[in-house]
């Protein structure tokens, strides 16, 4: 019996030292934490939702959650469209009228954060082949989410500017040689 009480000790205490002290949130997101907590219960998951605490990612004025557990990786979806849905769903329960708006990010095991180094790494490749190769490179149809990490990704890259065009969902980013003079 010991053995089993030693051997969680240290995943409690590590757990514990992650987790954001619920008694000082705001109004705003208390309602998304318990929105999202509600839906991954109706949805019958075993994943635990929390606040993702400070890292100096995200901005002051920004909630973000987490989704952790065995069945987080469902709540993501192919290429994220049921994560971006419960995010959508979350943004629209938390924004009241007289509230202030902020933003609101959902995240499921890291999700966001890999998808977003992997695009920004995407971008500045083909952004290279581009100033070097002189043609244009057009991304396939994305997110405004994803077209920003594009966008930012290659803010100042050399020989190259970048450019969205259509209309949503068949909006896309072009990654444009710069004239050489």
């Amino acid at each position: 019996m010991s053995d089993t009480t030693d051997q969680s000790a240290p995943a409690a205490a590590h757990s514990a030292a992650n987790l954001v002290d619920e008694s000082k949130l705001d109004k705003q997101t208390l309602r998304a934490l318990s929105f999202v907590r509600t839906l991954v219960h109706k949805m019958q998951m075993d994943a635990e939702v929390s606040v993702a605490p400070d890292d100096g990612e995200g901005s002051a004025d920004e909630i973000r959650l987490e989704i952790e557990g065995p069945d987080a990786g469902r709540i993501i979806g192919k290429k994220g469209t049921v994560l971006e849905a419960v995010q959508y769903l979350t943004t629209r329960v938390v924004h009241r009228p007289g509230d202030p708006r902020r933003h609101v990010s959902v995240d499921a095991e890291g999700y966001r954060a890999r998808h977003e180094d992997q695009l920004s790494e995407m971008a500045r490749r083909l952004a290279a082949r581009v100033a070097k190769e002189g043609k244009v490179i057009t991304f396939d149809p994305m997110s405004a989410r994803d077209r920003r990490i594009v966008h930012k990704a290659l803010e100042g890259a050399q020989g190259v500017r970048t450019e969205s065009l259509g209309e949503d969902p068949d909006r896309r980013v072009q990654i444009i040689p710069l004239k050489k003079s």
